[in-house]
Parts: structure tokens; C-alpha cells; sequence
């Protein structure tokens, strides 16, 4: 090789190094309940026209994190209680009790407090998504499928929950029960709707950066007090709605007193630092 072409290969090896170490990757160690979700671009929001609320479809950065593998169950959660960590909430429903299956009913800041009791967070609403969609944005964890009983708990031929009538309350399953899909995670779809971080923007663009640009955490950076903004998300669908609920992209807007109570869970998320 020609001193000149020696020349040039060191100078480019500290910035080879640099790249190297600043690249978006999982770390070294991940926790046995989590999964790693690998930083970079993915396909976020939808531009389909019956949903504005999903608009627009555009390409977002978010950074490395991990999620739990599972929705948080009845278990975990009364752990957390018993500990004095987390405060009581507990479903309306008998059936939906088990400790295997996810917990229901904890308003917005329950979720986050176990989170925050595990040393986690609550996922923002883009980490979510695109834990479930992937890159591409498909638009369920499993890809462009539609939806069935094989694949997720869902209302499916006038069952809700694959077992109750479509005027009964249906069922919970244990969570897990469907089998993992992207990312090794489950449940993303139906079983449990789940709480994220983030406060409630019909119109994203009008958020701008803070909805739209580099780790979005939705109005006002996902802080506890936002001016114009009452309303948390709530993504992933549940055992008591059918297919169209289950899309990655779609959205529910509710008061994180959870007042009326309605019956969503959760799962926590936590930053990644270099190793």
C-alpha cells in the first residue's frame, strides 16, 4: 500500500471510532423482563383520512430504550401495594382479577408511579409505537395481517376477549398468552389498552417539535402541567374492542384521573445509557 493510502487510514480511524461508539445500539445487558428496542428512524402516525388525529405519516428519530416484555399484572401491581410504593386499584370485574392477567383500572399517575417504583417510566406514546410497528410502520406487531384470536385478545365474531359475548364483558387473558412478536414482546396488541406518557394532541403538527422531532414526548415535553392539554394517550386496543383498535397508529385520548373509571393498563420503559 502506498504511503499515502496509510496516511489517509489513520487519519480516518479516530473517526471510525467516534462513529463507532456514538452508534444507536442495544447494550450489552438487557434485563431478563425487557426488551431492547434499537435507536433510529421508524414510520410514525398514519395519514389515513378517518383518523386525523393520526396525522401525518412521517418518518420520527427515536432513540435506544427498553420495554417491559409483558403489561404489568395483577401480581406486579399488588406487590407494589403491599410494599407501599404503589396505591390500590383494583377492576370493577371478578373475572379480571386473576393474578396472571394484566392489572386494569390504575388511572395515569398509578402507572406512573410503579414505574417510577421499578426504577422505569412510563413509555412515550412514538416508543410505543414503535416498539409495535417497527421501522417500517406496519400496522400491527405482528405486520400488515389483519388481526384474529390466534394473534391477539380481541373482540373477534361477536366475542369479546375470544370468549364473552359481544353485550358481556368478556375477559382479560393472561398476559402473554398470544405468544411474542416484534421485538419479543407481547400483548402490544389488544389484552389490555395501555397508558403512555404523553399528553393528548388531536393536531401533532400544531405541537410541533415536541410531537413531531427527535424522541418526541408529546405537548410540552411530556411535563406534569401543559396549558391547553387535559387528556393523556392510550394506545395498543384490548380484549373488549375489535381490529380497528388494534392499529399501531390509532389513539385514545382519556383524563388521566382515569374519572370515569375505564379499565387500562400499562407497561413500563426505561432510558438506555452507553455502556
Amino acid at each position: 500500500m502506498r504511503k499515502t493510502s496509510w496516511l489517509i487510514l489513520i487519519l480516518l480511524l479516530p473517526f471510525a471510532s467516534c462513529q463507532s461508539k456514538d452508534k444507536d445500539v442495544c447494550p450489552r445487558s438487557v434485563p431478563v423482563e425487557m426488551s431492547c428496542i434499537p435507536g433510529g428512524e421508524f414510520i410514525y402516525g398514519s395519514n389515513n383520512s378517518l383518523y386525523p388525529d393520526e396525522k401525518p405519516e412521517t418518518k420520527v428519530y427515536v432513540s435506544t430504550f427498553l420495554i417491559d416484555k409483558y403489561e404489568v399484572s395483577n401480581a406486579n401491581y399488588f406487590a407494589c401495594v403491599k410494599s407501599g410504593k404503589c396505591t390500590h386499584a383494583l377492576s370493577n370485574y371478578r373475572q379480571m382479577r386473576g393474578e396472571t392477567q394484566p392489572h386494569l383500572k390504575a388511572n395515569w399517575f398509578q402507572a406512573r408511579a410503579y414505574c417510577e417504583a421499578q426504577g422505569k417510566r412510563l413509555p412515550t406514546e412514538a416508543e410505543f409505537e414503535k416498539a409495535m410497528r417497527g421501522e417500517s410502520g406496519e400496522m400491527f406487531p405482528w405486520g400488515n395481517d389483519r388481526p384474529d384470536c390466534s394473534r391477539a385478545v380481541m373482540l373477534e365474531k361477536g366475542l369479546r376477549g375470544c370468549v364473552g359475548g359481544y353485550h358481556e364483558k368478556g375477559n382479560t387473558a393472561p398476559v402473554g398468552t398470544k405468544g411474542s412478536f416484534r421485538y419479543g414482546l407481547y400483548d402490544m396488541a389488544g389484552n389490555a389498552q395501555e397508558w403512555v406518557n404523553d399528553w393528548y394532541a388531536a393536531d401533532r403538527t400544531k405541537c410541533g417539535e415536541h410531537c413531531l422531532g427527535k424522541d418526541p414526548k408529546g405537548p410540552c415535553a411530556g411535563v406534569d402541567s401543559c396549558a391547553g392539554y387535559s387528556e393523556k394517550v392510550v394506545k395498543g386496543g384490548s380484549w373488549y374492542w375489535g381490529e380497528e383498535w388494534l392499529r399501531g397508529a390509532k389513539r385514545r385520548a382519556y383524563m388521566p384521573q382515569n374519572d370515569p373509571p375505564h379499565h387500562f393498563g400499562f407497561r413500563c420503559a426505561k432510558s438506555v445509557l452507553p455502556d
